[in-house]
């Protein structure tokens, strides 16, 4: 066989672009070579890269597993109070609360595909939202709607008193919080606010016993550094062995800064949240996790972190110290 002709082979295929290096088919992901805007487009595939060549319509969704739930600014809002980030929105942006149906794509983006029609629960969800009264009266509201309606309150007690939540923190609470109001949104981020702020002391205080260690390690990479004459390929070799350690983790690679002290700056995505975390660049042994683990972040890898996650998650404890 001459592989020749098969490396060589063009394609044609409209594919959702979400701003990254990357697209996605059923089989395989390719490199973007020349970033667009985000969109549905026309690529030319080629090898393992991808070119776009005009704007298009969606395509294959049909095909696709289909989702429900409620909208929440760009956000689906499903069974479990899962609050999933929403891409590919349309130009005219969907009331909120609206029932709105998505599709699973096949690197597991949730990708816009239509509002669905309204029920009586929807406008009375939003006449209680406007008079700023709590959901505890109204019947018939489904768990889900119920649950976006809780993130509309938080999302607006967050702006008010300026302390920032991220969904999957509060997604065991945010139930109580439609049924009990504004006053409940407002201690739900009172108490993130108290557990970050115990995280930073405790973390300057390990800091600190720690202050002498560092000084041995940033030797040993002063050594290392004169050693390594081709640090760039070493750099990307620690990339490529941190997004396959997400990878079998289950998350997904976003974003990536080569930090000094030989560290490496990961921002991936589990669990419909996105999270940032600092990792040894040659162990990928976590530095700092990005959420609170009561001092024991080095005791986790980047592969074992997400496993760490998901049990925060479930159990209601998660906390996130690190956002951007």
């Amino acid at each position: 066989m001459d592989y020749r002709k098969f490396l060589g082979k063009t394609e044609s295929v409209v594919l959702p672009y979400l701003g990254s290096g990357t697209v996605d088919t059923a089989t395989r992901r390719l490199r973007v070579t020349t970033p667009v805007t985000p969109g549905w487009w026309r690529f030319e595939l080629r090898g393992r890269d991808a070119t776009a060549r005009e704007p298009a319509g969606p395509e294959g969704l049909d095909g696709l597993p289909r989702v429900r739930g409620f909208l929440w600014g760009t956000r689906l809002v499903r069974e479990g109070a899962v609050a999933e980030p929403l891409e590919l929105m349309p130009e005219e942006q969907p009331p909120v609360l609206a029932p709105v149906s998505a599709r699973r794509w096949h690197d597991g983006t949730l990708l816009f595909d239509s509002v669905e029609f309204e029920g009586e629960a929807e406008d009375l969800a939003r006449r209680a939202m406007e008079a700023g009264q709590p959901l505890s009266s109204v019947k018939g509201v489904s768990a889900p709607l119920r649950a976006a309606f809780g993130y509309v309150l938080l999302e607006a007690a967050s702006r008010a008193m300026g302390i920032w939540f991220v969904p999957a923190e509060t997604r065991t609470r945010v139930l109580g919080i439609a049924e009990r109001g504004r006053a409940e949104a407002e201690e739900c981020l009172r108490t993130l606010l108290r557990e970050r702020e115990a995280h930073q002391r405790a973390l300057a205080v390990r800091q600190e016993h720690e202050r002498h260690a560092a000084l041995v390690v940033e030797a040993r990479d002063r050594v290392k550094r004169e050693h390594l004459q081709h640090r760039p390929q070493t750099r990307r070799g620690d990339l490529s062995r941190a997004e396959a350690a997400l990878h079998r983790a289950g998350a997904r690679l976003l974003n990536h800064r080569q930090l000094g002290g030989n560290q490496l700056e990961v921002t991936y995505s589990f669990m419909e949240e996105r999270f940032i975390s600092i990792v040894d660049a040659d162990s990928l042994q976590v530095v700092d996790a990005g959420l609170c683990l009561a001092g024991a972040d080095s005791a986790v890898t980047l592969e074992s972190l997400p496993s760490v996650i998901r049990e925060a998650i479930d159990t209601g404890v998660l906390v996130v110290t690190r956002h951007g």
